[in-house]
């Protein structure tokens, strides 16, 4: 058995800066190399800038370099940047707060779908490999006054280096940071640690503060009085599911047959997201914070749509095939469906969406109140497509069968992915059937809105998450449709023939909250009209009693 020399902390640390960075961030380099310019001038300045973090990286390992704290620091930190260097090379992801936010919100079916041979080499090779020699390693500590003054001529060396490579390419460097504000999200593992810090910031902002009230004036509008039967609305709520790939928006192949075939069937088609991921979309979606001043500790401090219409009057829902409601459904009634042991929808630990629609007959039969049911999809999901959607579905094939997509062609994961919406056209069609069943005795409706999109290897990008500013229209257009019974359109003085000739208008998920509210006839100082997408379709003297003088 070999043994290894002893080294100086200060080694270790240089040693790991320079292996975190020559081995953990491929995706970086081959960026850096397609934006700096070609020829030496271009291979300078990335040269430079490798040096910078090479030297930044050491300057903060330095300060964790103690007898008793190195090497666990270390440990922790290879183990991380394995996992985020296998995602980012496999998927092209980047790393923010946000990211970080939805992956420690995916439930296990999920991350389940996420475990391949290849993560667990990555993991072997860059993680536990690394860390077994690490403490092999002999580490030749000082005492604690000389190990101190170690520490500070490393920090005043570092200092200097930092500044002189910052002024002798300051503007090369300065260039390319402000130009290209993706760099920070690609350098591993400063772009993990910096979200968890941030991430770690909110959660405890969030849990200090206390839930303020929305819309606590909401009221049902004098126009309720002319409605003689009960309601049902139901919103449901999409996954993953890109406006590019559905039949109703252009999309060359057939993957909404049913619902084209539907007359009552409103397609909204440009419609945009509020996020990239569903811990962020879902949210927003519900707040009447737009986009613009959303924030996951703004969202989680206050009331949502859910708590004004329940404030109101109505009954509420919330039906899951997915990772919960990200604290949208915390104060309504939850019904958790994506771990029913039913064998003819549920199978490896997960339910197809048909099982949002089973026993809904029998709810629908209970029904005393005007009620709002929300319906959240498992939809569209990946990287295993090919496990959303029953194989009587499986029409557009050859189809991936991995949840390893650099193992497929493309042509084999868009396929997959196109089976799944081909599938939520079956689920829709089919709600719409139950609702129009029902439309005798109740006033239904159906809304269906996506959290976000997915990207299918443009721009060598797959899934979703990448940083809204940065992230491609696949992962930010989504499905919208919407479908009304006739008592609805009546009794609610609603106008799907305008709604139908201005359905090609640009709308977003800032739109939802104030959409619901007017919809729903909810009389409120926080509802903003400009916000309502169906304002202008309905009879004035709705607009007048959802109004203050």
């Amino acid at each position: 058995m070999f043994k290894l020399r002893p080294l100086r902390p200060e080694w270790v640390t240089l040693l790991t800066s320079v292996l975190l960075l020559a081995c953990y961030n491929l995706p970086l380099w081959q960026h850096l190399l397609e934006i700096t310019p070609a020829g030496w001038p271009g291979r300078l300045l990335a040269g430079a800038f490798a040096l910078l973090l090479v030297v930044c990286f050491n300057l903060i390992l330095t300060l964790f370099a103690f007898r008793g704290l190195l090497k666990p620091v270390l440990t922790a930190l290879l183990l991380l940047s394995a996992g985020v260097a296998y995602f980012m090379n496999q998927y092209g992801v980047l790393i923010d707060v946000e990211m970080l936010r939805n992956v420690l919100e995916t439930d296990p079916a999920e991350v389940r779908d996420l475990l391949s041979f290849k993560l667990a080499a990555y993991l072997l090779l860059l993680g536990a490999l690394p860390v077994v020699l690490l403490w092999r390693l002999p580490i030749a500590y000082r005492s604690w006054p000389r190990e101190l003054l170690s520490k500070a001529c490393v920090g005043v060396v570092s200092m200097l280096m930092v500044g002189g490579i910052a002024l002798g390419n300051y503007q090369g460097l300065s260039s390319m940071l402000r130009n290209h504000h993706e760099l920070r999200m690609q350098v591993t593992p400063s772009n993990t640690v910096g979200a968890l810090f941030s991430l770690a910031k909110g959660k405890a902002t969030a849990s200090h503060a206390a839930l303020r009230p929305t819309a606590a004036d909401a009221e049902r509008a004098a126009s309720w009085q002319a409605h003689g039967r009960k309601s049902l609305t139901v919103l449901v709520v999409g996954e993953s599911a890109r406006a590019e790939n559905f039949a109703l928006n252009g999309y060359h192949r057939d993957t909404n047959p049913r619902l084209s075939a539907e007359q009552g069937v409103i397609n909204f088609s440009d419609v945009h997201s509020c996020g990239t991921e569903t811990a962020v979309s879902v949210p927003c979606m519900f707040s009447d914070l737009t986009r613009r001043h959303y924030s996951d500790a703004e969202a989680k401090s206050q009331e949502g749509l859910l708590d004004v219409l329940k404030r109101a009057g109505f009954q509420v829902l919330w039906r899951d095939n997915q990772s919960g409601c990200k604290g949208t459904c915390d104060r309504v009634a939850f019904e958790d469906l994506s771990h029913s042991k039913d064998p003819a929808l549920c199978g490896d630990g997960e339910c197809h969406d048909d099982i949002l629609l089973k026993d809904l007959q029998a709810y629908i039969d209970g029904l005393d109140r005007d009620t709002v049911l929300v319906l959240h999809q498992m939809g569209s999901h990946g990287p295993a497509y090919y496990k959303r959607y029953p194989k009587d579905f499986e029409k557009f094939t050859p189809v991936c069968q991995s949840n390893d997509l650099s193992a497929c062609s493309r042509e084999s994961i868009v396929n997959g992915y196109d089976n799944t919406v081909l599938y939520t056209d079956h689920v829709l069609a089919s709600l719409i059937d139950l609702l129009r069943s029902n439309q005798s005795k109740l006033d239904t409706a159906m809304i269906y809105m996506a959290d976000h999109g997915e990207s299918l290897g443009e721009y060598n990008l797959f899934l979703h998450g990448t940083p809204y500013v940065l992230a491609p229209d696949q992962q930010k257009h989504v499905g919208m449709l919407a479908w009304f019974s006739e008592g609805y359109q009546q009794s609610f003085a609603l106008d799907s023939a305008c709604l139908r000739q201005h359905a090609a208008q640009p709308l977003s998920q800032d739109n939802l909250f104030h959409s619901m509210l007017g919809l729903l006839e909810v009389r409120t100082r926080t509802y903003n009209a400009g916000l309502d997408m169906f304002a202008g379709c309905r009879e004035p003297s709705v607009r007048q009693a959802l109004a203050f003088d």
